[in-house]
């Protein structure tokens, strides 16, 4: 049996973290929607306007960013392609490399989208954050050692999980 100890306290900020976070999400998706725009959409546009410096917006790093398979990220930007929003180009030096980049339709719907995200953030932001600090506040010491030997056994674990298990769509 597992000795590692997690109080109810943790459970309740875990709990009170995804709620928020939930919460936020949901109001993105609105507003997205009420924009003209999927979710997903608007994901994309933040993405390629929010890159890290030095990276360039491939259909993969986008696909990666928003967290799906490259096939899906190029139907994102064929959708957006055909509503004006973002045009692709290929890399004259590597013909294979197709980038996306905003047009001004995109970057001004994605600019009031993200102002109101931010006017939102500027609201319910203070208590997201009180109750991350809470989470990993309580990860320090002995505990964050627990944490890691539990991530480690869990991965372990994944990576003899058979296919199609409740297991294998877990990625840490």
């Amino acid at each position: 049996m597992d000795s590692r100890k997690i109080r109810i306290a943790d459970y309740r900020a875990l709990a009170e973290f995804r709620h928020r976070l939930r919460r936020f999400l949901r109001f993105s998706e609105e507003a997205a929607r009420k924009a003209g725009l999927e979710p997903q959409q608007h994901q994309l546009l933040l993405a390629v306007k929010g890159l890290p410096r030095g990276h360039k917006a491939t259909i993969g790093v986008l696909a990666e960013r928003l967290q799906i398979q490259h096939h899906s990220a190029v139907e994102l930007v064929d959708r957006l392609v055909e509503r004006g929003l973002v045009r692709r180009f290929r890399d004259p030096s590597d013909r294979r490399q197709v980038f996306v980049r905003l047009r001004p339709g995109g970057e001004k719907i994605l600019r009031e989208l993200s102002i109101y995200h931010l006017a939102e953030l500027s609201v319910v932001g203070p208590d997201l954050v009180k109750v991350l600090k809470t989470l990993i506040g309580a990860t320090t010491g002995e505990r964050a050692r627990s944490a890691e030997a539990a991530r480690r056994a869990l991965v372990a674990s994944l990576a003899g999980a058979p296919k199609g298990s409740m297991a294998a769509p877990w990625r840490i």
